[in-house]
Protein backbone atom coordinates (compact mmCIF):
# COMPACT_ATOMS: atom_id res chain seq x y z
CA UNK A 1 0.00 0.00 0.00
CA UNK A 2 1.47 3.63 -1.01
CA UNK A 3 2.27 5.31 1.71
CA UNK A 4 -0.07 8.73 1.78
CA UNK A 5 2.05 11.79 0.22
CA UNK A 6 2.65 14.11 3.44
CA UNK A 7 2.56 18.03 1.82
CA UNK A 8 5.95 19.71 2.56
CA UNK A 9 4.80 21.85 5.75
CA UNK A 10 6.38 25.79 5.55
CA UNK A 11 5.33 27.01 8.72
CA UNK A 12 5.65 24.63 11.55
CA UNK A 13 2.91 25.46 14.45
CA UNK A 14 3.45 25.28 17.98
CA UNK A 15 2.33 22.18 19.71
CA UNK A 16 -0.03 23.51 21.82
CA UNK A 17 -1.51 25.19 18.72
CA UNK A 18 -1.34 21.94 17.09
CA UNK A 19 -3.08 20.15 19.89
CA UNK A 20 -6.10 22.95 20.09
CA UNK A 21 -6.27 22.27 16.72
CA UNK A 22 -6.43 18.29 17.06
CA UNK A 23 -8.90 18.89 19.81
CA UNK A 24 -11.42 21.44 17.55
CA UNK A 25 -11.35 18.53 14.88
CA UNK A 26 -12.31 15.91 17.12
CA UNK A 27 -15.10 18.04 18.94
CA UNK A 28 -16.53 18.45 15.46
CA UNK A 29 -16.19 14.70 14.47
CA UNK A 30 -18.00 13.57 17.69
CA UNK A 31 -20.97 16.59 16.96
CA UNK A 32 -21.30 16.22 13.09
CA UNK A 33 -19.90 13.03 11.90
CA UNK A 34 -17.14 12.98 9.31
CA UNK A 35 -19.02 13.94 6.43
CA UNK A 36 -20.84 17.23 7.54
CA UNK A 37 -16.95 18.45 8.99
CA UNK A 38 -15.80 21.09 7.03
CA UNK A 39 -12.41 22.49 6.99
CA UNK A 40 -14.52 25.95 7.12
CA UNK A 41 -15.82 24.81 10.49
CA UNK A 42 -12.64 23.61 12.00
CA UNK A 43 -11.73 26.90 10.94
CA UNK A 44 -13.62 28.55 12.81
CA UNK A 45 -14.00 26.32 15.92
CA UNK A 46 -10.40 26.16 16.01
CA UNK A 47 -10.12 30.16 15.01
CA UNK A 48 -7.23 29.27 12.34
CA UNK A 49 -7.79 30.49 8.36
CA UNK A 50 -8.13 27.98 6.05
CA UNK A 51 -4.77 28.65 4.35
CA UNK A 52 -3.08 27.40 7.32
CA UNK A 53 -4.87 24.32 7.57
CA UNK A 54 -4.44 23.09 4.35
CA UNK A 55 -1.14 24.59 4.40
CA UNK A 56 -0.46 21.76 7.01
CA UNK A 57 -2.44 19.24 6.11
CA UNK A 58 -3.49 17.93 2.73
CA UNK A 59 -6.95 17.81 3.17
CA UNK A 60 -9.90 16.64 5.67
CA UNK A 61 -8.67 13.35 5.61
CA UNK A 62 -5.15 13.65 6.40
CA UNK A 63 -6.59 16.12 8.86
CA UNK A 64 -8.41 13.88 10.56
CA UNK A 65 -6.41 11.00 10.50
CA UNK A 66 -3.87 12.84 12.25
CA UNK A 67 -6.02 14.66 15.02
CA UNK A 68 -7.10 11.18 15.71
CA UNK A 69 -3.48 10.19 15.73
CA UNK A 70 -2.37 13.05 18.08
CA UNK A 71 -5.54 12.86 20.44
CA UNK A 72 -6.16 9.43 21.06
CA UNK A 73 -4.25 7.65 23.44
CA UNK A 74 -1.39 4.62 23.02
CA UNK A 75 -3.39 1.57 23.22
CA UNK A 76 -0.61 -1.23 22.54
CA UNK A 77 2.37 0.81 22.46
CA UNK A 78 5.34 -0.64 23.66
CA UNK A 79 3.17 -2.81 26.94
CA UNK A 80 5.34 -5.87 28.37
CA UNK A 81 4.57 -6.46 31.37
CA UNK A 82 6.67 -10.33 31.46
CA UNK A 83 3.61 -12.38 30.39
CA UNK A 84 1.37 -12.29 27.68
CA UNK A 85 -2.02 -12.31 29.62
CA UNK A 86 -0.21 -9.60 31.31
CA UNK A 87 0.31 -8.20 28.00
CA UNK A 88 -3.60 -8.23 27.03
CA UNK A 89 -4.84 -7.34 30.17
CA UNK A 90 -3.05 -4.05 30.26
CA UNK A 91 -4.32 -3.56 26.51
CA UNK A 92 -7.52 -4.27 27.39
CA UNK A 93 -7.79 -1.79 30.57
CA UNK A 94 -6.09 1.15 28.23
CA UNK A 95 -8.73 0.23 25.92
CA UNK A 96 -11.45 -0.14 28.31
CA UNK A 97 -10.59 3.60 29.86
CA UNK A 98 -11.36 5.48 26.64
CA UNK A 99 -13.98 3.22 25.16
CA UNK A 100 -16.62 5.75 25.74
CA UNK A 101 -14.64 8.39 23.85
CA UNK A 102 -13.13 6.11 21.07
CA UNK A 103 -17.19 4.59 20.50
CA UNK A 104 -18.26 8.07 20.01
CA UNK A 105 -15.14 9.63 17.60
CA UNK A 106 -15.85 5.65 15.71
CA UNK A 107 -19.74 6.82 15.34
CA UNK A 108 -18.84 9.86 13.82
CA UNK A 109 -16.32 8.59 11.22
CA UNK A 110 -17.54 4.97 10.66
CA UNK A 111 -20.03 5.29 7.41
CA UNK A 112 -17.31 7.92 5.93
CA UNK A 113 -14.85 5.22 6.22
CA UNK A 114 -16.73 3.27 3.62
CA UNK A 115 -17.27 5.63 1.11
CA UNK A 116 -13.92 7.41 1.17
CA UNK A 117 -11.26 5.47 0.41
CA UNK A 118 -8.36 8.22 1.24
CA UNK A 119 -10.04 8.21 4.91
CA UNK A 120 -9.84 4.60 5.36
CA UNK A 121 -6.35 4.80 3.78
CA UNK A 122 -5.45 7.58 6.11
CA UNK A 123 -6.86 5.92 9.26
CA UNK A 124 -5.12 2.40 8.70
CA UNK A 125 -1.44 3.63 8.53
CA UNK A 126 -1.74 6.23 10.98
CA UNK A 127 -3.80 4.57 13.67
CA UNK A 128 -4.10 0.65 12.55
CA UNK A 129 -1.22 -0.79 11.38
CA UNK A 130 0.95 0.61 14.55
CA UNK A 131 -1.13 -0.59 16.68
CA UNK A 132 -1.24 -3.90 15.00
CA UNK A 133 2.72 -4.19 14.70
CA UNK A 134 2.80 -3.46 18.38
CA UNK A 135 0.38 -6.07 18.76
CA UNK A 136 2.17 -8.40 16.88
CA UNK A 137 5.59 -7.70 18.71
CA UNK A 138 4.03 -8.96 21.96
CA UNK A 139 3.06 -12.35 20.50
CA UNK A 140 6.77 -12.71 19.04
CA UNK A 141 8.39 -11.94 22.80
CA UNK A 142 5.46 -14.60 24.19
CA UNK A 143 6.71 -17.25 21.17
CA UNK A 144 10.28 -16.41 21.91
CA UNK A 145 9.42 -16.42 26.21
CA UNK A 146 8.02 -20.14 24.89
CA UNK A 147 4.46 -18.99 26.20
CA UNK A 148 3.04 -19.14 23.03
CA UNK A 149 3.08 -21.68 20.25
CA UNK A 150 4.42 -20.08 17.45
CA UNK A 151 1.99 -21.72 15.28
CA UNK A 152 -0.90 -21.13 16.77
CA UNK A 153 -3.89 -19.94 14.52
CA UNK A 154 -6.13 -18.26 16.69
CA UNK A 155 -2.88 -15.44 16.90
CA UNK A 156 -4.05 -14.71 13.16
CA UNK A 157 -7.32 -13.64 14.97
CA UNK A 158 -6.07 -11.38 17.77
CA UNK A 159 -7.01 -7.49 16.20
CA UNK A 160 -10.02 -8.68 14.80
CA UNK A 161 -10.77 -10.24 18.40
CA UNK A 162 -10.12 -7.30 20.24
CA UNK A 163 -11.76 -4.67 17.68
CA UNK A 164 -14.81 -6.84 17.62
CA UNK A 165 -15.08 -6.72 21.53
CA UNK A 166 -15.32 -3.14 21.61
CA UNK A 167 -17.86 -2.39 19.27
CA UNK A 168 -19.73 -4.63 19.32
CA UNK A 169 -20.86 -4.13 23.17
CA UNK A 170 -21.99 -1.22 22.31
CA UNK A 171 -24.27 -2.07 19.51
CA UNK A 172 -25.68 -5.40 21.05
CA UNK A 173 -26.15 -4.03 24.87
CA UNK A 174 -25.63 -0.35 24.60
CA UNK A 175 -23.24 -0.42 27.47
CA UNK A 176 -19.68 0.70 26.88
CA UNK A 177 -16.62 -1.81 26.43
CA UNK A 178 -15.64 -0.74 29.65
CA UNK A 179 -11.98 -2.37 31.24
CA UNK A 180 -13.48 -4.61 33.30
CA UNK A 181 -15.66 -6.23 30.48
CA UNK A 182 -12.56 -6.51 28.76
CA UNK A 183 -10.85 -8.00 30.73
CA UNK A 184 -13.63 -10.92 31.26
CA UNK A 185 -13.50 -11.21 27.49
CA UNK A 186 -9.28 -11.85 27.58
CA UNK A 187 -9.96 -14.15 30.27
CA UNK A 188 -12.50 -16.33 29.32
CA UNK A 189 -12.45 -16.03 25.55
CA UNK A 190 -8.97 -14.83 23.89
CA UNK A 191 -6.60 -16.56 26.26
CA UNK A 192 -8.09 -20.01 26.25
CA UNK A 193 -8.30 -19.20 22.22
CA UNK A 194 -4.31 -18.87 22.30
CA UNK A 195 -4.08 -21.98 24.30
CA UNK A 196 -3.53 -20.36 27.45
Amino acid sequence: MPALSHPVRRTRLAPERERELYEAVMALVCEVGYDALTMDAVATRAQASKATLYRQWNGKPELVATALRETKAVLVGEVDTGSLPGDLREIVRRIGDHSAQNVSVMRGIGQAVERNPELGRALRESLIEPEVQALRRILARAVARGELDENQPATAFLPQAMLGAVVARPLLEDRPADAAYLTRFVDEMVLPALGL
